[in-house]
């Protein structure tokens, strides 16, 4: 079998292979994050504070909504990458196929829950009134095209699984430059509106999930794919909810934290909301070592068990976690020291900066610890362990952080309450990932695909 563009993670160097791996998915997830901050900038220079707070505000409900759907690609890729390592051709077929069949379903689900729900949904988040119908707008648009983001993720979530994280990357820049240019020419240019900028970013998506399985159509390797062939195989599904469901409800519940958290925001008003919404765009980009350290551990983790390497599995755990870490933290620094130029890119108001800079000082120079709970995680699915993050996730990130927010906020009626929710709740998982890492062993498997009963 030719192995042309991918990256055999089972062999050779364990630091060199995670780099050359890891190093296109930071390039792709700066790219993500560039033309998901040129929405907001773009927005917020032309359209106004009540039109960023509209846009700014967006992570967390689009989360909600496609999280689910994210965390299940996300767990069949794991699967993808161990009968990939264990060179089971037969099952990596079906496998590959049953998931594609799995987004164009979740695809459809999502863009009618999408287009119906969200006016109720931003009521239920408590958003104000003079923003409701710019952030109507805005959803709307977006979840009529959330098949597209689906479908990406699902094209990209294969590629990267079989050690290709070249081609995703090439996809999300020809996406982040259409998406820019379209920004530009529709909201900036024509005045479009808010619902132009939505339209910019499921059209580039649109572009990059073609490009995506116009790549796994045309490859002659055993995970092409052929959309005859696309249905579902009973196995194959059971195989991919046992891994994918704890991690689409990790992402759905943790996700619906953040609603609540965002609901307390926008209780602070639209300024609030703009601020904090100019800050969560600028932190993505603390995100990108930990996204691409989270995912490459899970890719090379599961790998390298399915081809019975448990020597090599420690080493990459370790390599990887120190890398992710300390990138995070120094980008959390640089946030710390630049966060009034950062945020006032976005808006020149006072107050709309000021609850930018209060949030990513607050935040910032605790990003290692964020960076730590998702290498975590990302290892344990690599390890077949999805319950383990979902749980600890849940409890602490979840639940924890609710109950946190609803006692507190009661006692005291500061945004900086909200603000600490962060860095508390990735200090308790932080340590609860640690103990369990410390006491986890690895599998041994080798010699043939695993069964996932």
């Amino acid at each position: 079998m030719s192995m042309q563009r991918t990256t055999n993670l089972t062999e050779g160097s364990v630091s060199k292979g995670m780099l050359l791996f890891a190093l296109p998915i930071f390039i792709s997830n700066l790219f993500q994050q560039l033309y998901n901050a040129a929405d907001s900038l773009i927005v917020g220079n032309f359209l106004g504070g009540e039109a960023l707070a509209a846009v700014g505000s967006s992570g967390s409900l689009i989360f909600l909504l496609t999280g689910f759907v994210n965390g299940v690609s996300l767990g069949a890729g794991v699967v993808v990458a161990r009968y990939f390592g264990a060179k089971d051709w037969k099952r990596l077929h079906s496998t590959i196929h049953t998931t594609v069949a799995l987004g164009l379903a979740a695809g459809a689900v999502l863009t009618v829950v999408g287009v119906l729900l969200t006016p109720q949904i931003l009521r239920w988040m408590g958003t104000p009134e003079n923003v409701l119908v710019n952030s109507v707008a805005y959803f709307r648009t977006y979840f009529f095209g959330s098949i597209a983001v689906v479908m990406y993720n699902v094209g990209a979530s294969i590629l990267q699984s079989v050690g290709d994280s070249r081609s995703p990357m090439r996809y999300l820049i020809a996406a982040s430059i259409i998406n820019i240019v379209l920004d530009i020419v529709l909201v900036g240019g024509m005045r479009m509106g808010v619902g132009a900028a939505a339209f910019a970013t499921i059209a580039s998506q649109s572009v990059s999930a073609v490009l995506a399985f116009a790549k796994l159509m045309r490859s002659q390797e055993p995970w092409a794919v052929h959309w005859k062939e696309v249905r579902f195989d009973a196995p194959s599904l059971q195989a991919v909810i046992k891994q994918g469901l704890p991690s689409g409800v990790q992402n759905s519940v943790i996700s619906l934290a953040n609603v609540i958290v965002q609901s307390n925001i926008n209780s602070f008003g639209a300024n609030a909301m703009a601020g904090c919404g100019a800050y969560a765009k600028v932190e993505g980009f603390a995100f990108l070592p930990v996204t691409c350290f989270s995912m490459a551990l899970a890719t090379f983790v599961s790998q390298n068990v399915g081809a019975g390497k448990p020597d090599r599995v420690r080493k990459g755990m370790r390599f990887g976690v120190l890398c992710s870490i300390l990138l995070a933290e120094i980008v959390g620094v640089s946030i710390y020291l630049l966060c009034p130029q950062l945020v006032g890119a976005f808006s020149s108001e006072a107050e709309v900066i000021a609850f930018g800079v209060r949030q990513a000082r607050t935040a910032s120079l605790f990003f290692c610890l964020l960076a730590f709970s998702h290498c975590c995680a990302g290892i344990l699915r690599g390890l077949g362990r999805p319950l383990v993050p979902m749980m600890i996730m849940l409890a602490v990130w979840c639940a924890l952080r609710i109950a946190y927010l609803t006692v507190t906020l009661h006692f005291i009626r500061d945004i900086g309450v909200i603000f600490w929710a962060y860095p508390l709740t990735w200090s308790i998982s932080s340590a609860l990932f640690a103990w369990y890492i410390l006491h986890c062993p690895i599998p041994v498997l080798g010699g043939g695909a695993p069964q996932y009963k």
